[in-house]
């Protein structure tokens, strides 16, 4: 679980995951994102974030045009490339940043990987455009598939739920032929997981997850269960998102998604040094 592993990415990148956490930093390039929405939505403001998350840790830069809150309005394709492909090109020619993309769509997967992503973060898990695995597999991208539970109906245990969508998911992206190897998979803390208590639930079984045998990738930054807990609006949520970060490192997550980078790297600091001391959530490693 805390093994070093390489994580193989397009245009021969690679990142080592596993034996210390890794930070991805979020950029919204969207008007209406729940917590930073607008405030980079311009492609100097966008850079200037990125280039202050690169410096407070993160390794990995996730670039989003389409705002994925609960009833956000969807953008056309066109205005999500507009959005992003500035960015991504940008961050390309820095040449230190690996890259992300956010996004569903097979077709703006395809011209952020042509313009230098590194990685396809689906928050749709394959499941809407499963055209993304074709895509993967023909580029060596990343490949990031998150489980949801919008328009569908779930499963009651929040596990099972999980894991029987996922199953899917991986079916699709073995069926394209994407390696097993460039795959992570993100429980979609928020994705029409309907109630605080659902979220808890989720994170207090994480654990039982690793069943699938796959590297996981955690977003809970910001969300709103984290608002419920510690009675905080949207901006003020960074403290409660680090714990929720060492938590899950703990029960053996690789990379952490998140709005504030130095936040959340103090909190998984510590959680891998308890990790160097034996300390891990059930006590195993």
């Amino acid at each position: 679980m805390f093994e070093p592993t390489l994580w193989p990415l397009a245009h021969g990148r690679e990142i080592e995951i596993g034996a210390r956490a890794v930070v991805m930093g979020v950029l919204n390039v969207t008007p209406d994102s729940f917590s930073d929405g607008g405030r980079f939505s311009e492609t100097e403001t966008a850079l200037a974030q990125a280039e202050r998350m690169i410096g407070e840790g993160a390794a990995i830069i996730d670039v989003g045009g389409e705002s994925t809150r609960p009833g956000a309005a969807p953008v056309t394709l066109e205005e999500e490339q507009r959005r992003i492909l500035p960015i991504i090109e940008a961050l390309a020619r820095r040449g230190d940043a690996v890259i992300s993309v956010d996004t569903y769509r097979e077709e703006t997967a395809r011209r952020a990987v042509e313009a230098g992503a590194h990685i396809v973060n689906d928050v749709w898990g394959l499941q809407r455009e499963p055209a993304i695995a074709r895509l993967a597999a023909e580029t060596g991208a990343g490949l990031v598939v998150m489980h949801t539970g919008r328009e569908r109906d779930k499963l009651p245990d929040v596990i099972d739920d999980q894991l029987s969508f996922l199953q899917r998911s991986l079916e699709i992206a073995a069926e394209a032929g994407v390696e097993r190897k460039r795959i992570l998979l993100d429980p979609g803390f928020g994705f029409a997981k309907e109630t605080m208590e659902e979220n808890l639930d989720l994170m207090a079984r994480f654990f039982e997850l690793r069943s699938l045998g796959y590297p996981w990738l955690v977003g809970t930054s910001r969300k709103r269960f984290i608002g419920q807990v510690t009675d905080r609006p949207a901006g003020q949520r960074d403290i409660g998102t680090a714990a929720t970060s060492m938590i899950l490192r703990l029960q053996g997550a690789a990379i952490f998604r998140v709005h504030d980078v130095a936040t959340n790297m103090d909190a998984l600091r510590f959680a891998d040094a308890m990790i160097a001391r034996g300390l891990t959530a059930r006590g195993t490693s």
